[in-house]
């Protein structure tokens, strides 16, 4: 046993010395973080893969169950706002409508929770071996995209139920949107995660907040409501929320029934814009986490 611990020892002192803090230099260090990262991209896959099967370990429906809330939210809102408020009156083909938000919601929402829980879950591991910390809230955005690839094709096959299948330039909007979800929830998840490793609030903030956003989107309710009951200024305040545009992209790509209803003039500048602020908030974000992740064992 001595034997073994002694070589074990040997073998440490054989590594090179790592620093968890930044690599010095904007450009250099940033560049030299997404090297690692990269060079950690099969520990990364292994992540995702051990993030699914703990999600749905001694399930019996398994991957199933990704499905049954936004369907059990899509039946909520559909009888309670569709049918008793009389939204699908005002609203056509209501129920791909709204599951067309949720679809999207779903996407950030997920990966913004689990991402922002993913170093404190993540302690023991942290604490035992060096590795990128930046890959566990990759690893949750990883699953979280998983989870939303199963619902993104109910909603495709919704569209051709329904007979009103996107065609021509409307599929357009759905990379934009897509990658304005991702950057977004991404950047999000690396703040949150480092913070909640001295906070623990931020698990609280992160359902209080996520509520908000949700009923700040037009998830439920169509823009076309917004603008008969909001002025022109809280108008531009409403799309300053890039979840709102993103979910009116996914609208315009599988939302067919409603292309004859508004929807701001400039949406696809608007993601544009929204998806630069993102790379560039990702960025920030990253920075911030590498600075704040020297002393996550200690905090664990």
């Amino acid at each position: 046993m001595t034997s073994i611990s002694e070589e074990r020892a040997a073998r440490l002192r054989l590594e090179p010395m790592r620093t968890t803090g930044p690599k010095p230099g904007l450009a250099a260090g940033t560049a030299a973080q997404m090297k690692e990262i990269w060079q950690h991209r099969e520990l990364l896959n292994m992540l995702i893969r051990r993030e699914l099967k703990s999600r749905y370990k001694d399930s019996a429906l398994g991957f199933v169950w990704s499905l049954l809330r936004p369907l059990a939210l899509l039946l909520i809102y559909f009888v309670a706002l569709g049918q008793f408020l009389g939204a699908a009156r005002q609203i056509p083909d209501f129920a791909v409508f709204i599951y067309t938000g949720l679809t999207a919601w779903g996407l950030f929402s997920e990966a913004v929770t689990t991402g922002s829980a993913s170093i404190v879950n993540n302690g023991g591991l942290i604490k035992k071996v060096y590795l990128p910390r930046e890959i566990f809230p990759l690893s949750a955005l990883g699953s979280s995209l998983f989870s939303f690839a199963i619902q993104l094709m109910i909603l495709f096959t919704a569209t051709i139920v329904v007979g009103d299948v996107p065609t021509g330039s409307k599929w357009l909007y759905l990379p934009l949107s897509l990658a304005v979800i991702i950057v977004t929830a991404l950047g999000w998840s690396l703040l949150l995660s480092a913070v909640n490793v001295y906070l623990r609030d931020v698990t609280y903030l992160v359902e209080i907040a996520l509520m908000i956003a949700f009923w700040a989107s037009p998830i439920v309710y169509s823009w076309a409501l917004v603008q008969d009951k909001a002025s022109p200024l809280l108008e531009q305040i409403y799309l300053t929320n890039p979840m709102t545009v993103a979910v009116m992209g996914f609208q315009q790509t599988f939302w067919m029934a409603g292309r004859d209803q508004p929807v701001p003039e400039n949406l696809g500048t608007l993601l544009g814009i929204w998806l630069a602020v993102g790379i560039v908030f990702v960025w920030v974000a990253q920075r911030v986490f590498v600075r704040l992740q020297g002393n996550f064992a200690q905090e664990l």
